[in-house]
């Protein structure tokens, strides 16, 4: 990175759980393309009061993760069809003190679903309500998936985003099978849910496809269940590289070419 001085763009990533992947994956391409940025990431006190400072401070742009994909929508200026279209953000852009909201998740789940030529046909259960799921949800949708049940213990928003694409809802994963299981709840996820597996071996054996998107750790209960049962595995590693790219060239205006991607997404995992 350059030395740092006065006239460096700053971008950020705002999350409950922040980690170094979207901070090394960013800064390795600011690197690797001599790029005056630098980006940094924050667990917010105060949600309304960091996005005043995207504002305030001029700072470019900012990750926004779970739980806070919903919560920035009252504060931001723009809402990009991408984000509009399931009321969830994953990225803010300042373009001279106008906020812009979009949603690189979408994208990358809708590239990792054609990428591995998943049945459309395929029964499909999907755990989590919300910005992720949303996502999911859509990308699904948009894809010609219909046999589709939304896992979610709160009714309220799981009838609602079933509703929203025609699926289903459960309350319970109980003893519900499907030919893909996705996890996009923060369970797995490093912290007081690590240690949780979000769908049993009973489910996972069943399956053909499983799909964590949870990407820290990378090797979830989930992961390790499914790569034991050789199941067809897509991760939550491929998720965070696929979106941090739409992110970067968002950010930047520059698009890195696959390999500076692949090395990027790689350095951001080291330990």
């Amino acid at each position: 990175m350059p030395i740092l001085n006065k006239d460096m763009t700053v971008c950020i990533s705002l999350a409950a759980r922040p980690s170094n992947i979207g901070t090394r994956f960013h800064n390795y391409l600011y690197d690797a393309l001599g790029l005056n940025f630098m980006y940094k990431a924050f667990a917010p006190t105060d949600l309304t009061q960091a996005v005043a400072g995207i504002r305030g401070l001029g700072i470019r742009g900012a990750a926004v993760s779970m739980p806070y994909k919903e919560d920035v929508i009252d504060l931001v200026d723009v809402m990009d069809a991408s984000a509009l279209a399931i009321d969830s953000v994953n990225t803010i852009v300042n373009d001279h003190g106008v906020l812009t909201a979009y949603n690189t998740d979408y994208l990358a789940i809708a590239r990792l679903l054609a990428g591995n030529a998943i049945d459309p046909d395929s029964t499909v259960l999907l755990r989590g309500s919300g910005g992720m799921a949303k996502a999911v949800a859509a990308a699904l949708h948009d894809a010609g998936f219909t046999q589709v049940r939304i896992v979610a213990r709160n009714g309220k928003r799981g009838r609602a985003l079933a509703a929203l694409y025609g699926f289903d809802w459960l309350p319970e994963v109980a003893g519900a099978t499907a030919g893909m299981l996705i996890n996009a709840t923060p369970l797995g996820m490093a912290g007081k849910d690590e240690m949780v597996q979000s769908f049993s071996d009973g489910a996972i054996a069943h399956a053909q496809f499983i799909f964590d998107v949870v990407a820290l750790p990378a090797q979830t209960p989930l992961v390790k269940a499914a790569q034991a049962a050789g199941k067809h595995l897509i991760t939550g590693a491929e998720v965070i590289a696929l979106q941090a790219e739409e992110q970067f060239v968002l950010y930047t205006g520059v698009r890195p070419n696959a390999e500076l991607v692949r090395a990027a997404s790689e350095f951001s995992r080291r330990q």
